[in-house]
């Protein structure tokens, strides 16, 4: 252990939590519906799988781009070689015109301010990298995404504070809490160099108001600190409100030769929007010129290949499928939305009214034995083991209240989704039915010991009539 650095033997990774807890148990028994039809079912992966038709039909019609070709003409030694980390032009081009057109083409994005980047993961921590250090804090609205207290912390020694919110206003950032977080950032002595906000909500499925948007640009502009908005699932709104970016509110408010400008910054991906985590694309929007250059640098430790590249530029070059892939992603899913908050309304379970993400904010409060995170782990753990659901507890995303969980409904098939469903139905009935049976037997207890004192008072009376006769 003494040859191993300090970073490597500590255990600041983040990865201890039971949402990643609940991973490994999933990775151990695997929901099949063949080969593993009694496995874990895994509803804690935020991934979108409802558009790979839509995916693999374009690829299908454009053999030139998957066999990397240009104009009939292989272009893949080209590709292979060396390619400058600052990414091919092409591509970043197309990428700038997609966040665009989600966003309803009300900002533009200019190619000169991108970063690529290795995804999200890599995004983040390399902002975190240019803003923060040890001894800094970045003030987090909870719920938050689990994965954030590995991504922002690990490696690079700054630290979160969590802003409080509470489902009272259904978990938005208030004035009040913004400013507690701060104090209590400066009572541990730490500096506070920015908030950071996803938005659309991770794990809400909501998008920011733009009262909470604008909230946030005026503490931010007042305490002279930074801005990062991960907008991921900018591409997942499928009901109103609408998605507003942070640029747009910058733009509204003719902010742009102002200095909170330059202290904005958006992270994005094609992970959740497109459905390719795996291709590993991410990037970071600044406005701020020192940051794009030191991100830029950094990104060489995480840089997007130039196959992934090329064939994604020519995909979402084509505006006739960007459109149609689009919308067509929006309705699936909503409806698949709604067939989850239909299985979980049956077996008697609610949720808050969501409107984007590939998940729903779940109140399973009424399901626990008490009004603690102990009895949220006790609930977690029998849907892990017994009922076979790998859903993530609210407090793996430092939620303040005790029953609240994540659930995921677009990385399955719509059949899988009905058994999940079952599967907690019945649980739930279970759970209903125990409780019943328990409360009926206090109440037997009850009346008993009732009936046990009346006797002995008449008995007490009849002895006592007696004694006076």
């Amino acid at each position: 252990m003494g040859l191993l650095s300090r970073k490597v033997t500590c255990n600041s990774h983040g990865q201890d939590s039971s949402y990643f807890l609940g991973w490994q148990e999933y990775e151990k028994n695997p929901y099949d519906e063949v080969k593993n039809p009694k496995g874990i079912i895994q509803m804690g992966l935020a991934e979108n799988q409802l558009c790979f038709d839509l995916l693999e039909s374009w690829l299908a019609k454009n053999p030139d781009a998957v066999s990397f070709k240009r104009e009939e003409q292989s272009i893949f030694k080209e590709l292979a070689l060396f390619q400058d980390y600052h990414g091919l032009p092409a591509f970043k081009k197309a990428l700038v015109d997609f966040m665009a057109e989600i966003r309803g083409n009300k900002v533009s994005f200019d190619t000169d301010h991108l970063v690529l980047t290795a995804g999200a993961t890599s995004a983040n921590e390399t902002l975190m990298f240019c803003l923060a250090e040890k001894g800094d804090a970045i003030l987090l609205p909870t719920p938050y995404y689990p994965g954030f207290d590995r991504d922002l912390k690990w490696r690079t020694g700054a630290e979160i504070v969590p802003i409080q919110c509470s489902s009272s206003n259904g978990f938005q950032i208030t004035k009040s809490a913004l400013e507690a977080a701060y104090q209590e950032a400066q009572r541990k002595n730490l500096r506070v160099k920015g908030v950071l906000v996803t938005n659309p909500s991770n794990p809400l499925g909501t998008t920011m108001s733009r009262n909470e948007l604008d909230l946030l640009v005026n503490f931010v502009t007042d305490k002279e600190i930074h801005l990062i908005s991960d907008e991921i699932y900018s591409g997942t709104v499928f009901s109103s409100p609408a998605f507003v970016s942070i640029m747009e509110v910058l733009k509204d408010r003719k902010l742009e030769n102002t200095q909170v400008w330059e202290r904005v910054h958006v992270v994005y991906s094609l992970s959740k929007d497109l459905g390719l985590p795996g291709f590993r694309v991410g990037a970071i929007y600044s406005n701020d010129p020192i940051v794009v250059a030191a991100a830029t640098k950094m990104s060489s430790f995480g840089l997007v290949s130039s196959q992934t590249q090329y064939l994604l530029s020519a995909m979402l070059s084509d505006k006739k499928f960007t459109k149609e892939y689009i919308s067509k992603n929006h309705k699936r899913l909503q409806k698949r939305q709604n067939k989850l908050v239909s299985g979980l309304e049956k077996a008697g379970i609610s949720c808050l009214e969501s409107n984007a993400g590939l998940f729903c904010w779940v109140d399973m409060r009424h399901l626990l034995s008490s009004n603690t995170f102990e009895a949220e782990m006790e609930l977690w753990k029998r849907i892990v083991y017994d009922v076979k659901l790998n859903i993530s507890p609210g407090s793996s995303c430092h939620c303040t209240e005790p029953g609240w969980f994540r659930v995921c409904f677009a990385n399955m098939s719509e059949d899988t989704l009905k058994l999940a469903m079952q599967r907690l139905k019945s649980f739930v009935s279970s759970i209903t039915i125990d409780n019943q049976t328990h409360q009926d037997l206090k109440n037997m207890r009850k009346k008993n010991r009732t009936k046990w004192v009346f006797r002995l008072s008449f008995q007490s009376f009849h002895d006592r009539e007696q004694g006076e006769r």
